[in-house]
């Protein structure tokens, strides 16, 4: 079997391979939230940069496990 590691953009999974593989996810029902794991935004990195309506906000992670977003 091949491990996969999923993307945070939700277009693509890679194999282990580094092959790009199309991310198949059930559709939400309409108004609910998407969940997303913190391991698949992180993948590995003490912290991730998301941009958002033209700035950028940190996503981190503690060494207690907590999460902070901050601008």
């Amino acid at each position: 079997m091949t491990e996969r590691v999923f993307l945070p953009s939700g277009a693509a999974s890679v194999d282990a391979d580094k092959t790009a593989v199309p991310l198949r996810q059930p559709p939400a029902a309409p108004g609910a939230a998407r969940q997303l794991s913190s391991a698949s935004l992180l993948q590995g990195a003490p912290e991730v940069e998301i941009a958002h309506n033209g700035a950028i906000y940190r996503l981190r992670q503690t060494s207690q496990g907590k999460l902070i977003l901050t601008k």
